[in-house]
């Protein structure tokens, strides 16, 4: 039986930082990346209230507990909606298309970041899965994988824009002779006319 006061863990399935309030219970809370919580239903249900909360809800935080999590936010719940990050790990090595095909449609946001991450992270080597994260996210895997294994350190562009040097196109609109230009590597392309 869930009351106001039944505990519920929430964990924080983004990279990033995850924050809320709620003013009617003067609560404030903030999550760390893979941070769980134990929350009340009475917080998650004033929470389930307020603007951006299925963003929070339903794309950054998991609700752990399923009954909850359908109350909440109002709808099924997806199997994607609980997928760890070793779960994602598995659909990418073992996973059949239609099944990834399935979590890249119905899974939430977070999960298709840690999709995309993996996918990266571990050079992902089925070609129709890197077709398909092209097509239904616009992330193209094979680049990111190129620029990971780019090395860059800088040095050539910055010696060559050290050695390039400024010329002028054509002569400026007014020439000032009374003041002799400070010395540069800069050389004019075209003779300053005169002016009388």
């Amino acid at each position: 039986m869930i009351n106001k006061d039944t505990l519920v863990k929430v964990i924080n399935k983004d990279n990033g930082t995850v924050g809320y309030s709620v003013p009617d219970l003067g609560v404030i809370r903030n999550f760390q990346p893979n941070e769980t919580k134990e929350i009340s239903y009475e917080e998650l249900e004033k929470l389930s209230y307020l603007p951006g909360s299925n963003i929070i809800l339903g794309e950054l935080l998991e609700i752990q507990d399923e009954e909850v999590a359908r109350k909440i936010l109002n709808k099924d719940i997806e199997p994607e909606y609980h997928y760890t990050r070793e779960d994602v790990k598995t659909l990418l090595e073992k996973g059949t298309l239609d099944q990834f095909l399935d979590c890249l449609d119905f899974a939430p946001e977070v999960v298709k970041e840690m999709i995309k991450t993996q996918a990266v992270d571990t050079e992902l080597n089925d070609m129709s899965k890197r077709k398909a994260i092209l097509d239904k996210l616009g992330f193209d895997v094979t680049k990111a994988i190129e620029i990971k294994n780019t090395k860059y350190d800088g040095g050539d562009e910055v010696e060559e824009a050290k050695a390039k040097t400024t010329s002028r196109r054509t002569a400026p609109l007014k020439s000032n002779t009374a003041t002799p230009a400070a010395s540069t590597t800069t050389t004019r392309r075209a003779t300053t006319p005169t002016t009388k």
